[in-house]
């Protein structure tokens, strides 16, 4: 019988956290009376929502956010205008003080954004005198239009490192430098945060699009009294750009620091896959504006069991398993070739996957009128699997591996005549 105790606790830049989920820096972490309800939930840690130095006035537009919904799946993503915090500093310092005073076990991470280098000090060491465990350095904010502040010097990766040199010098506490994915390599940027001393790497924030644009008014959401703005991202929508950019910091040998996963993250599936890609701690925000804090309690549970059943007993064993299996498109086996396979008595009869086949694959389905069933015809299978993407019938179409020396015919000229016609370039390759 498999061992059924684990240990969900993971140890991030020398800090231990009782689990490895925590609140991301956001609405979701703005004052003590709502991270006291999240820990009190399960959630190990938290951080807090950007610290501002009160120099600068904050005003969050309205309404802040918009819901991006798509056919009857709610939330796939949120667009948000919302800025750092607009409380005055020395209120979310007090709540500093009050948490760490109640829970000491539970990890208080102070983001911190500054509008000038003396300011990131400041805000770094006022942070650390306050019983901050840890510091995460908003290099990423896609809604701060300063110049020197969130993304823009998440684009210019010499700030990046002055300012985490700054900061490093500054105070005794681990610094985790947060990423923008508004950019191609993050790799890049993340070099510069290490050179600048930093301890460890977060990502990613938000990603800047647009979701909806009003049909009636024609302006992009949220609509700002008239105006919209190319603003940020979250959700299940964004999932895919956050495992690739923790994947590609996490292959970087260069690299080489702990990561924070963060980007999409609803339940313990989704934390659990940031993990394998190399995250060894993650932040949730729009799982919770969509589910409330209540989702850790999920996330624990689906962990834990996963780990049972795997006989894996500590968490941190998790970290990065499935990097092994993750190459350049260049490495893949090309001599191996598969097939759809249709379990057909669990089959409705719909018709949707012969549809999608000859609208937008191999049109390798036929159609039995009577049965109301496809027909398979296996050599011109593209086993691009599209028919079970389409399909309401979880399983019912899955993926069969062919014998090595079978292979797909190849396509045919409709009108073998115009075959003769065919003019090939003198230019070879």
């Amino acid at each position: 019988m498999k061992d059924k105790k684990v240990d969900l606790s993971i140890e991030f830049c020398g800090v231990k956290f009782k689990n490895p989920f925590l609140l991301a820096s956001s609405p979701v972490s703005n004052s003590a009376e709502m991270v006291e309800k999240a820990y009190e939930a399960g959630w190990s840690g938290v951080a807090f929502k950007t610290l501002n130095s009160d120099r600068i006035p904050i005003i969050h537009p309205s309404p802040r956010m918009n819901s991006y919904h798509y056919g009857h799946k709610k939330l796939v993503g949120l667009q948000n205008v919302e800025q750092i915090s607009d409380r005055p500093l020395k209120d979310n310092l007090l709540d500093f003080l009050y948490l760490k005073k109640k829970y000491p076990d539970h990890v208080m991470i102070s983001s911190i954004m500054g509008f000038s280098n003396d300011e990131w000090e400041y805000l770094a060491k006022i942070s650390e005198d306050n019983g901050a465990d840890m510091l995460e350095l908003n290099f990423s904010c896609p809604h701060m239009c300063v110049e020197g502040t969130g993304h823009h010097v998440g684009k210019a990766f010499d700030l990046i490192e002055k300012f985490t040199s700054t900061v490093k010098k500054a105070v005794g506490i681990p610094v985790i430098a947060k990423m923008t994915p508004n950019i191609t390599d993050m790799t890049e940027p993340a070099l510069y945060a290490k050179n600048g001393g930093a301890d460890a790497i977060s990502a990613i924030n938000t990603v800047s699009g647009i979701s909806e644009v009003g049909l009636d008014d024609m302006v992009p959401k949220p609509n700002i009294f008239g105006i919209g703005a190319i603003s940020g991202t979250s959700g299940p929508a964004v999932k895919p750009i956050g495992l690739h950019f923790i994947a590609d910091m996490a292959k970087c040998q260069d690299l080489a620091l702990p990561l924070c996963g963060i980007g999409g993250i609803e339940t313990w599936i989704d934390a659990l896959e940031y993990m394998l890609l190399g995250a060894s701690t993650i932040q949730v925000c729009t799982g919770i504006i969509h589910y409330g804090y209540r989702i850790v309690e999920d996330m624990i549970e689906g962990l834990t069991d996963f780990m049972i059943d795997k006989g894996i007993s500590k968490v941190d064993n998790l970290v990065g398993l499935a990097l092994k299996n993750l190459d350049t498109t260049d490495k893949f086996d090309l001599e191996r070739q598969g097939v759809t396979e249709y379990d057909l008595d669990r089959c409705v009869g719909c018709g949707q996957c012969y549809i999608i086949c000859k609208d937008a694959a191999g049109q390798a389905l036929d159609w039995d009128e009577k049965l109301r069933q496809p027909k398979l015809i296996e050599d011109k299978c593209l086993s691009c699997m599209i028919c079970s993407f389409v399909c309401p019938v979880p399983g019912l179409i899955s993926f069969r591996e062919m014998p090595g020396n079978w292979q797909r015919n190849e396509t045919k000229v409709m009108d073998e005549s115009l075959e003769a016609e065919l003019k090939y370039s003198p230019y070879q390759p």
